[in-house]
């Protein structure tokens, strides 16, 4: 499967955010109200999310969707 490199940048600092705060991945999903095996779909870049999750997951991290999405 050929994944997006945005959708791999995204994953990449999601996990950077989330391991900063100490959070497993089955935690960050089970605050954000996502499905754990989405979560971790998406931190490998498999799924690009969508704006209603990526403000869940900012919730579940305590971030603002602005500082979640300056992965670049």
């Amino acid at each position: 499967m050929d994944k997006d490199i945005e959708n791999v940048k995204f994953g990449e600092h999601l996990a950077k955010l989330r391991i900063k705060r100490g959070i497993s991945q089955e935690a960050l999903a089970l605050q954000s109200g996502i499905n754990r095996t989405y979560m971790g779909e998406v931190e490998r870049g498999e799924k690009s999310p969508s704006l209603v999750v990526i403000s869940k997951i900012a919730k579940g991290l305590g971030i603002s969707k602005k500082d979640l999405m300056d992965y670049e």
